[in-house]
């Protein structure tokens, strides 16, 4: 049985970050004189200049760390910074790529952290997975820690982009399929499948599929986004693995980063939820429930949408197995030829084009 462990809080209300200290002192009573560092990047700080000052007033001794990328070698070298100094919390301020870095760093210098999500594109704010940059273009996951607190500001949360929220809408609804390639490896490959980890996902995803609220920037639906991508990364720490979380689309969305960093840019978010739709098909399900979240929300998940054309996206899909070669997913057993590919293509295109 895997061995889990949970935040000591979460958190979620308007204006919460001037009180970090005060809010975790039941579980840290002597948060605010710890040696601390608040990892950031420069244009959140000129974003967000007021809200870090008033971070580091309720934390004495803290000190700021701008990343420019969040490499391996770069989470490597905060973690050494942090044990040659012995800082004892590490405080990740900003989206995805600055928490993962900071997940890294807390877990190898075995520090405290606390997640302060800017951005609620994906669950990297509560999964036990960094993912981070190696040579070239190519990102590696890398298993790490959860944050022993994750604080969310709806006030800065619900000024996010709308592509950014899109984007987390879209990582959740990913679990459809991603739930789907883990119980076939399990009835193909007896791949141990946790119950509660499964439940845990679905739940998510079905957070999101009978939300009615339609304005992203409510209150009430950046709390619903917040606990959907929670109960994602905590599926996953239960799993002891990202299967929760991660399935087929997600090795389409691999294979799209790795043949194609320089012609396309697309959010993390919004390639699985463009790969979910194929991987129901491949599934033999009825993409109707994925459809619906899509069109509901204005989700960009039409491969034209974001400058995937029919080569691509036939070449990804052919790739993405590879990926993931140790991953047992529906990729394994289905028809990948470039007819049935192109014929999927179009009927995205067509299935997805008025919302």
């Amino acid at each position: 049985m895997n061995r889990f462990r949970l935040p000591n809080h979460l958190i979620i209300e308007e204006g919460i970050l001037n009180d970090i200290s005060v809010c975790m002192k039941d579980v840290f009573p002597d948060l605010k004189n710890a040696k601390t560092i608040l990892v950031t990047t420069e244009h959140l700080k000129e974003l967000f200049q007021s809200i870090i000052e008033e971070i580091q007033k309720d934390f004495p001794q803290s000190e700021l760390c701008l990343i420019e990328a969040a490499s391996y070698d770069n989470a490597v070298a905060l973690a050494k910074y942090i044990t040659m100094n012995d800082i004892k919390v590490v405080i990740g301020f900003g989206g995805g790529t600055v928490l993962d870095l900071a997940k890294f760093a807390a877990f190898v210098s075995k520090a405290k952290l606390i997640s302060l999500p800017t951005a609620l594109s994906n669950d990297s704010l509560a999964s036990p997975v960094a993912v981070l940059g190696t040579e070239g273009k190519a990102r590696k996951s890398f298993r790490c820690t959860i944050p022993d607190a994750i604080i969310v500001d709806i006030d800065i949360v619900k000024h996010t982009p709308e592509r950014q929220l899109l984007a987390g809408i879209g990582d959740t609804v990913s679990k459809y399929t991603a739930l789907y390639d883990w119980k076939l490896a399990g009835r193909k490959n007896g791949e141990p499948v946790d119950d509660f980890a499964c439940m845990m996902s679905h739940m998510a995803f079905e957070s999101i599929l009978f939300n009615t609220a339609a304005d992203l920037q409510d209150r009430d639906f950046i709390r619903r986004l917040t606990d959907a991508l929670v109960m994602g990364g905590l599926a996953m720490e239960i799993a002891g693995n990202s299967r929760p979380s991660s399935g087929s689309e997600h090795l389409f969305c691999h294979a799209l980063e790795e043949e194609y960093p320089e012609q396309l840019s697309i959010p993390h978010g919004i390639a699985t939820a463009m790969g979910t739709y194929p991987a129901c098909i491949f599934q033999d399900r009825d993409p109707a429930k994925v459809t619906k979240v899509i069109k509901q929300y204005g989700i960009p998940a039409r491969p034209s949408e974001n400058g995937v054309t029919e080569d691509f996206f036939v070449n990804a899909w052919q790739k993405a197995a590879g990926t993931r070669a140790d991953r047992y997913t529906i990729l394994n057993e289905t028809d990948l030829s470039d007819a049935r590919l192109k014929e999927i293509y179009a009927r995205m295109e067509e299935d997805l084009c008025s919302r």
